[in-house]
């Protein structure tokens, strides 16, 4: 997970309100693992919602961005005693407080959601194209394979990268170009960290699912038909029964 970025922040606000003037510190330890290498400490002062001063660790001093936040970062950064217990706090406050986060953020894991779906080949050698499409998987490390009767494919076989999704969840669609064979079984295999054991999907030829989706449209339809005249029926027979016949002379 080297390319995941995480951060906390700890935020300490002084308010003066006899001259108008808000003033607040935010520290945070950015990080992407838990070597000390990977953390970085950083110690920001604002000043009516403008960063006046900042110290980052992997500097090793202050930086202003204000002339008064230039002045004060001077100073600073000629304290031998201030510099050397900024310097101190990259290991004081971030050091545990990180392996606690990330124990609780990046060794959670979401097990896979897999569609094997069949497509039309744009070209080449082959007639047919099966897409594994697993979703919704966390951490990012994932491997997808084919079988082919029992054995691995690795010819014709093409993925793309895992996708990320936004929500720290992935993507990735893996596609096998193949010509059918009659009785042969091929099947999707999804490892990762989430499964005990490897999620096979086998893939079923013997409907395109074009084909399936008609059919379950068309059963949809039927079934929808049969409730609406069943529901006419019975409401005809209610108004039947309260008919009151008339003799007429």
């Amino acid at each position: 997970m080297a390319s995941s970025f995480l951060s906390f922040s700890l935020l300490f606000i002084s308010l003066y309100t006899a001259d108008g003037f808000r003033s607040y510190v935010l520290t945070s330890c950015d990080f992407n693992s838990t070597d000390l290498k990977d953390i970085e400490y950083i110690r920001s002062y604002y000043l009516n919602k403008l960063e006046i001063i900042r110290f980052s660790s992997s500097l090793g001093k202050h930086v202003g961005y204000t002339e008064l936040g230039v002045k004060n970062a001077e100073a600073w950064n000629n304290d031998p005693s201030k510099l050397a217990q900024m310097r101190g706090e990259k290991e004081r406050v971030c050091v545990t407080s990180v392996g606690i986060d990330y124990q609780a953020a990046l060794t959670k894991s979401a097990e896979p959601y897999v569609r094997l779906h069949s497509v039309t080949p744009s070209g080449g050698k082959h007639s047919a194209m099966l897409v594994c499409s697993v979703f919704d998987f966390y951490p990012k490390k994932i491997k997808v394979s084919w079988l082919r009767d029992g054995k691995e494919v690795t010819s014709d076989v093409t993925s793309t990268d895992e996708l990320a999704d936004g929500d720290w969840s992935y993507q990735i669609h893996s596609h096998l170009e193949y010509t059918p064979r009659s009785g042969e079984k091929i099947s999707c295999v999804v490892e990762h960290a989430s499964l005990r054991e490897p999620l096979v999907t086998d893939w079923d030829p013997s409907m395109p699912e074009s084909e399936r989706n008609k059919i379950a449209i068309g059963a949809s339809g039927l079934i929808l038909g049969l409730v609406l005249s069943l529901a006419g029926f019975i409401y005809y027979k209610r108004k039947a029964r309260g008919r009151i016949l008339v003799p007429s002379n």
